[in-house]
């Protein structure tokens, strides 16, 4: 599996964001986007996701799911955690399994994984903001895509957190997945950098 960009344009609010990008990134690879604020690293993980449209350029998935277009094989995590308040846990977590469709493992086992097994009749406005990143990592588990485009994925995680999220990342690529990160910080995996627009 490949995923590539060829001279990618985002335009965002009438001004262009970035032109001319070239990138890929192939199965078992974590790739970390870095670059200064407002270079257009949340605007190339939207683009890949679908959720913007490149003013320019070609974004391609070579050897997916023929059956399945590249944002239904590619989970977003941005970061904003997407989270209903008055929804517990447990409800959540089914709520965006329900939405995401496709292949759905047990909620659980992924509830368990990133250590909220104890708060799943807990709403989610109860939550502190290290507890809402580990219930936005757990839908990443509950339904299985083989793209992760995450936005600064550690935010608010504790270290022993940012470990159980290296961990979820290695056996995600080890797994033949692919990881696009947007971060200003280390990812604790090996990656490869793409930088954009300049300095960081």
């Amino acid at each position: 599996m490949q995923l590539s960009g060829r001279r990618v344009i985002c335009v965002r609010g009438g001004r262009e964001v970035f032109a001319g990008l070239d990138f890929e990134a192939v199965s078992g690879e974590a790739v970390a986007v870095v670059g200064r604020n407002g270079s257009g690293k949340t605007s190339l993980l939207r683009l890949i996701a679908g959720l913007l449209i490149p003013a320019g350029g070609t974004i391609a998935l070579d050897g997916g799911d023929a059956e399945l277009t590249l944002p239904e094989q590619c989970h977003y995590l941005g970061h904003r955690d997407a989270l209903k308040p008055a929804l517990s846990v447990a409800e959540n977590l089914s709520f965006w399994a329900d939405f995401l469709g496709g292949e759905r493992l047990d909620a659980h086992e992924s509830l368990a994984t990133v250590g909220l097994d104890h708060a799943t009749h807990l709403p989610a406005a109860f939550l502190s903001a290290g507890q809402r990143r580990r219930l936005s990592l757990a839908r990443l588990l509950t339904v299985r895509r083989p793209i992760w485009l995450l936005d600064e994925p550690t935010t608010a995680l504790d270290v022993a957190g940012q470990d159980m999220f290296g961990g979820l990342m290695r056996d995600h690529l080890a797994r033949g997945g692919l990881i696009i990160a947007a971060t200003h910080m280390a990812l604790g995996i090996e990656s490869r950098e793409l930088r954009i627009g300049g300095v960081a």
